[in-house]
């Protein structure tokens, strides 16, 4: 619904205090309720060969012992203990312990919310290593579900024209379907596409950063990569500004040429890597040609693999490196059930004004609204522990007067600043134009502030006529 001119109820709210000073809740509060991300059940990790990974001279496989690879070693200790040219990644991850590993084999179809014991559901984490056929319309929906509602998606990549099984597709066009042709969100869900390239060689470098879990993770630090004819990607923060690239080919950065990149949707998280050669461990079933890429000592490939799948898991800490992050959602009052507490807000924004109805209770942050020139704010500070996956979340509704269908008159920034009050970073800017029915969830990756105490601010700005309406509701900064 349009949301009404709101004199009446900025004055009912006039008493209402602007909002407290940003206290937020501690990660030290929060640890106390919370649960280890590092849990007593191992973290689930589904490996695909359904998609023609073993076709020609490939063999991205953890073990041939399917689905279970403890079927030919229980206790493995070195790559060669499974057999498969992945045999070195599943083996550094059951040697943990706090891992539990299987194989979807050839012949089965992923599913998400069946009674099968290998359904997605089942699982923290889904690898798809460098598919070479397209995911039938169901295994699409199956995907993008798992990890909309939580689930890891690790995307391996390699060049353009890799079609092993002459099938017509390559894994950059597998990927870029299931991205762009499916019935949750084809309207660029990661904020990224595959790019149609075929790179020779290559040593890409990593982003300089102490603080992002995939660069840090316990399994050691990441310095780098290595392209052995593979692709990168392009990213487009302005569809997901989650999107984050964290290794990129030479002479590339910002946008372009990412060859390792990170994103979340939903509540999920999604990994993509250009190539299959850096996971390549050398070994595997006899008759492939394969490449010690695990070990090149031109990049830091089995840390790479390693961490993002510790990442993807919400494992971060489990590898037994000394991680301490602890599960927690940092917010206070994030359903803003409590009122004109713990945020900072203009007045009245936070309401039960029933001109704009709540997602869920009765309160919500309703910024803009008024039909005249006017700028709403809300903001509540955090600290976002070291060495944590940092997630913030919000459901947003927009409404509008405007009628343009090509001017944003009408804004609102989702931003991050620091403890000094300096933008650091505008996770998210929506307009008039952005205008559609019921709630929309958002998702922003805050994992680059891991160790510091930030501030989350909405700012809501109209222009001198015609009403937009931003309402949000059921916030939340998790981390893992």
């Amino acid at each position: 619904m349009l949301g009404s001119r709101r004199p009446r109820r900025r004055v009912a709210c006039a008493a209402a205090v602007l909002g407290m000073l940003l206290t937020g809740v501690t990660a030290g509060q929060a640890a106390t309720a919370a649960t280890p991300a590092a849990a007593a059940t191992p973290h689930r990790v589904l490996f695909d060969n359904t998609k023609a990974e073993t076709a020609g001279n490939a063999d991205w496989i953890i073990g041939t012992s399917q689905p279970d690879p403890l079927g030919q070693d229980a206790t493995p200790s070195a790559e060669n203990d499974w057999t498969g040219a992945l045999s070195a990644w599943g083996v550094g991850l059951q040697k943990t312990g706090d891992y539990a590993l299987k194989t979807l084999p050839s012949g089965n179809t992923i599913a998400y919310g069946t009674s099968s014991a290998l359904d997605l559901k089942n699982f923290d984490t889904f690898v798809l290593p460098e598919p070479n056929v397209l995911l039938s319309a169901a295994e699409k929906t199956a995907v993008m579900k798992f990890v909309q509602n939580g689930g890891g998606l690790f995307l391996i990549s390699d060049h353009t024209g890799a079609d092993r099984n002459n099938d017509g597709n390559d894994a950059v066009e597998v990927i870029n379907d299931l991205m762009t042709n499916n019935s949750v969100d084809s309207t660029d869900p990661f904020g990224f596409s595959v790019d149609t390239l075929s790179i020779s060689t290559d040593n890409p470098k990593a982003i300089t950063s102490t603080t992002d879990p995939v660069i840090n993770g316990s399994f050691g630090k990441v310095g780098g990569s290595i392209i052995r004819s593979g692709t990168t990607a392009t990213l487009k923060p302005a569809d997901n500004s989650a999107v984050k690239g964290l290794v990129y080919r030479t002479g590339y950065s910002g946008n372009t040429g990412a060859f390792f990149a990170t994103s979340t949707f939903g509540s999920g998280r999604v990994a993509f890597w250009g190539d299959s050669s850096p996971i390549d461990d050398g070994t595997g079933q006899s008759g492939n040609t394969l490449y010690d890429g695990w070990n090149d000592p031109a990049g830091t490939n089995a840390p790479l693999a390693l961490n993002a799948t510790e990442w993807l898991s919400g494992a971060t800490g489990s590898s037994g490196g000394g991680g301490t992050c602890t599960a927690a959602q940092l917010l206070g009052n994030a359903g803003f059930e409590s009122g004109s507490t713990t945020w900072t807000a203009s007045s009245g924004v936070i309401t039960n004004d029933t001109g704009e109805p709540a997602r869920t209770g009765t309160y919500k942050a309703w910024l803009g609204g008024y039909g005249s020139a006017h700028t709403d704010t809300l903001s509540q500070a955090v600290n976002i522990p070291t060495g944590c996956a940092a997630t913030l979340s919000l459901y947003l509704h927009i409404d509008t007067a405007e009628t343009t269908t090509t001017t944003a008159y009408d804004t609102l920034k989702v931003q991050v600043l620091n403890s000094g009050g300096t933008v650091l970073s505008t996770l998210g800017t929506y307009s008039n134009l952005n205008a559609a029915s019921g709630y929309a969830l958002k998702t922003f990756n805050l994992g680059a502030y891991a160790g510091q105490s930030v501030t989350v601010k909405l700012t809501g700005t109209e222009g001198s006529t015609l009403q937009t309406s931003f309402v949000v509701d059921d916030t939340s900064v998790s981390v893992s």
